[in-house]
């Protein structure tokens, strides 16, 4: 692959501009990151064309940084946040390669969300990319569908400059995570406040219907276990316990689905959990794989017969938990 493009020197002239203006920490991040893309990418041409516009948005967040409302809906004007997503992964995505099990049980939540009634993905969760890998992969299938989920998203993705320009282009429900909530001290009332209300607006989205909300109940991403194997990271009680009573509230048919998905090696995230902004951002070519799995029955599990409230909680976490981990199996074994 030539290592120019008839868009490099525009490339080059963006980077270059928009790193003396920016903190140092950050400058080096997105320089690894477009470097990283570039090598990644299967056309230089694509991926300067990309980068550029990219860069352009990108300053625009250091000028005058977008504030993301609790329930944040996908900006499509005048700028198609969403199509620029899209279009930015797809040329690191093998697609040819890629691949969805369990197609059939997508008919199931399109009926279901054309009867008004609502689809809950209880999911793991992989890359900062995991909604625009997912859109890619669906969008012969069920583009209607991948257009239509919100997704419940850390504090990570709407504060952090370089994330910001993606995540404008989804459907999120903005929540402080259990893992930085108490990080700083003196802003955690704060954040419990800001979470109770976005609970709340989901609530309200729930009671409406028709919607497709994707959780990751674990609260972060899988990441490499002792071996080096990815692992698909433990489940919250608490969490999906609060996606049932929700639900249950709400008065409106919920499905509960477990969905399964391998995106890890695209774009991995830091080996350890960092509290500070700024990770590193590696890219590599490859296919990704996602599952869907039939509605689980949040009602009758293994263990459901427990009588310790707790104790059951904790079974069904499991139960749903070992579905997810089996389906990522299964997808590790598709390579």
């Amino acid at each position: 692959m030539d290592k120019n493009s008839t868009h490099n020197q525009e490339f080059k002239e963006e980077l270059s501009s928009l790193t003396q203006k920016i903190p140092r920490r950050y400058a080096a991040i997105l320089t690894e990151f477009c470097l990283s893309y570039r090598g990644a990418a299967r056309s230089l041409d694509e991926a300067d064309t990309n980068l550029v516009f990219f860069l352009k948005l990108l300053r625009k967040q250091f000028e005058t940084p977008y504030t993301f409302e609790p329930y944040h809906k996908k900006v499509r004007t005048p700028i198609d946040y969403y199509r620029f997503g899209i279009e930015f992964l797809r040329p690191i995505v093998d697609l040819p390669h890629s691949k969805i099990l369990g197609l059939e049980h997508l008919e199931t939540i399109r009926g279901a969300l054309k009867k008004k009634e609502n689809v809950i993905l209880l999911a793991n969760h992989q890359i900062e990319a995991d909604p625009q890998a997912i859109a890619i992969l669906l969008e012969t299938a069920a583009p209607e569908i991948a257009d239509s989920i919100i997704y419940v998203a850390g504090e990570r993705v709407v504060t952090d400059p370089l994330a910001i320009p993606f995540s404008m282009g989804c459907d999120l429900l903005c929540i402080y995570s259990k893992r930085y909530i108490d990080h700083p001290p003196e802003e955690k009332a704060d954040k419990q406040l800001h979470n109770k209300k976005t609970m709340e607006l989901m609530s309200r989205l729930l009671v409406e219907g028709g919607k497709i909300i994707y959780i990751a109940p674990s609260g972060g991403r899988d990441r490499r276990g002792t071996e080096g194997h990815i692992e698909v990271a433990p489940f919250d009680p608490s969490s999906i316990e609060m996606c049932h009573l929700m639900a249950k509230r709400a008065k409106t048919t919920t499905h509960f689905i477990p969905f399964a998905l391998s995106t890890y090696d695209l774009l991995p995230p830091p080996e350890t959990i960092q509290r500070e902004l700024g990770e590193t951002r590696n890219l590599t070519r490859t296919p990704i794989y996602i599952a869907f799995e039939k509605s689980f029955d949040m009602e009758h599990f293994p263990g459901s017969d427990l009588k310790d409230k707790e104790e059951r909680r904790k079974a069904r976490a499991h139960a749903i938990w070992a579905i997810v981990n089996k389906n990522h199996s299964r997808l590790l074994k598709t390579v």
